[in-house]
Parts: structure tokens; sequence; C-alpha cells
């Protein structure tokens, strides 16, 4: 059990990175009004929030720009248009899919953007090319993270490997990457301690994406918190691919640092968030969902289920059974 102090006071080396556009995203294709991000922005300044996550460096060639919103690719020009000049201590983000993206083309030196930082998401498969990533855009003046998804059917063993090849970049921050909302605290404690006795020796940092599919997101975020790990990503409303992610209104309220302030979280879900579902964009917590959760596998065939409108929840869950 963790101590009562840890829950009552605070470290000054959390870093909070709103997430909502960018795995928010994944849920109505990046198709957020400029009036709806110029708030999302004001509203993580006045909460203190420390990184806002616009979306992905998606390339162009593999993804038709017809079929998605603008911060599907993040265009530097378009952030400038609506974001207009930059206030206060919030960094900008984007991520870097490896594989999807044309970071060499498309992320520009750093005094050129309006980015502070670059996150790579990566499998463990493909390791060398997250390292890549991570070099060039270090060498372009970037801070950089690195996601390392899906580890909850992955073997210890090889996600120790890659956790020395990736620590010893010049990365800042590993993330573990609960990408099926399969992992439960007990377990999360024990992955927090392999991974900071890695990256303890490089000196890097660790960060925790949750989801939400066994409605633990908020959960293992804080149980990470408690046990040393400091960036931590969270989204309004808990909006985020299927069942969403660790709510950002949870978390501020949880953080005892008095910069944060969860006021400016709660008007924001209520004055955009509320808007979005009631225009019919699903997100969130259901049973289909759990049933990928509890089995330990991608929510694609979740969201399918979703989209098809599907009722039949325990044929559902006898399918997934029967893939195991």
């Amino acid at each position: 059990m963790k101590e009562i102090s840890k829950l009552m006071d605070y470290r000054q080396g959390i870093r909070v990175v709103d997430a909502t556009l960018r795995d928010g995203g994944l849920v109505n294709e990046f198709r957020f009004d400029d009036e709806f991000v110029r708030a999302l922005y004001n509203t993580n300044l006045k909460a203190g929030v420390d990184y806002m996550e616009l979306g992905y460096k998606a390339d162009k060639e593999l993804f038709d720009v017809n079929k998605f919103g603008k911060w599907k690719f993040c265009d530097d020009e378009a952030v400038f248009k609506v974001i207009g000049e930059k206030k206060g201590d919030l960094k900008l983000a984007a991520m870097a899919d490896v594989g999807r993206c044309n970071y060499k083309e498309d992320i520009r030196p750093k005094d050129e953007s309006p980015f502070d930082l670059i996150r790579v998401a990566t499998y463990l498969n493909t390791i060398p090319a997250a390292v890549e990533i991570i070099e060039d855009c270090v060498n372009k003046g970037y801070e950089t993270t690195c996601n390392i998804m899906a580890i909850s059917n992955a073997q210890e063993k090889d996600v120790k490997a890659a956790l020395e090849i990736i620590c010893q970049s010049n990365v800042k921050c590993i993330y573990i990457v609960d990408s099926y909302g399969a992992l439960y605290p007990e377990q999360l404690a024990r992955i927090v301690d392999f991974y900071s006795e890695i990256a303890s020796k490089y000196g890097k940092e660790i960060g925790i994406h949750a989801h939400d599919n066994q409605r633990l997101a908020f959960a293992n975020t804080i149980e990470a918190i408690g046990d040393g790990v400091n960036w931590v990503d969270a989204t309004y409303s808990c909006m985020g691919r299927g069942a969403g992610n660790c709510g950002m209104e949870l978390l501020l309220g949880f953080l005892k640092n008095p910069k944060y302030r969860e006021y400016f979280a709660f008007k924001f879900v209520e004055e955009y968030m509320t808007k979005l579902k009631a225009d019919g964009v699903v997100w969130g917590y259901d049973l289909q969902y759990l049933a990928t959760g509890l089995s330990n596998q991608h929510p694609r065939s979740a969201i399918a289920f979703t989209n098809e409108k599907r009722t039949d929840y325990a044929e559902f869950y006898k399918e997934l059974l029967a893939q195991e």
C-alpha cells in the first residue's frame, strides 16, 4: 500500500500531457473545429497542463487528407493559424507513429515549428526505426518521448531488451502504454519497477498512457504516480480510442500541486465535451471494450461491434474467447 504522504503531497517533476486531440481524434477522424481547439488550448493554459498533444504527424502519401481532419497531419502552418502566438508555459506536442510518418520532411527544425515535443510511437518489432526518428528529432531541437505500445501481451524479456536500446538514445522519457486496457494496478506496479530499473541507469524518465477498458485508466495512472512515474497522459471526459483514457478532470483533481486547477476542466467538459457526445461522437467504457480488455486483445473488434450497433455482448465475448 502506498504511503499516505504520497497521496497528500505533490512532486514538482510531474508533467501532465493532454492527449484529447490525438487519442480522441481516433474517434471522430480528427475532425475538431478550430473553435474547439482554441478553447482546449486556453483551457489547458488555465488548468496548468504542461503539454498539449495536437495530433499525429501522419504521412499524406499513406493517409488520404480528404478522409481526415487537419489534426491527423498537424501541419505547422495549420497550428500557427489556429493557435496563433503561443502563450504561457504550455508546450505543444505531436505524435510520430513509426512507419506511418514522413518525419524527415514533415517534422521541420524546432525553430521553424510550433512544436516543442515529438512523441514517437512504436511496437517492439520497430524499435530501431523508433530510435532513428528520436535521434532525428533531437537533432532538430525537440524534446522526445517514446511510447512502446501493446506491452500487456509482450514477453517481459523482450520489453527489457527494447528498453535497453531506447534508453541508449537521446530520448527524454519512455512511456508505459496499456494499449488494450488489460493491466491491473498490481501488475502496473511491477512494470514500473522494471522500467525504472533500466531507465534510471541512463537518466531517463517514465510516463504512463492508460486505456479505460476495465475502468482502470485513472486507477492505473495514480498507481504509476505513486510508484514514481512523472509523465502522465489524460484526456478531457476520457475521450480516446474505444473505451477512452484517464480523465483529465479526474487527474487534475487528484494532483495536489496548486498549479493544476480542475475547475477549468469541469468548465471545458460542460461546454464542449458534452456537445460532442450530443452530436453523436461515441467513446467510452462499454461491455464490448471490457471484453477485449479482459481477453487482452486489440479493441478493433470492439470498435467494429460498436459501429455495427450490435448489442449481443455475451455472443461477442464468446467470439473473443474462441480466438484465444
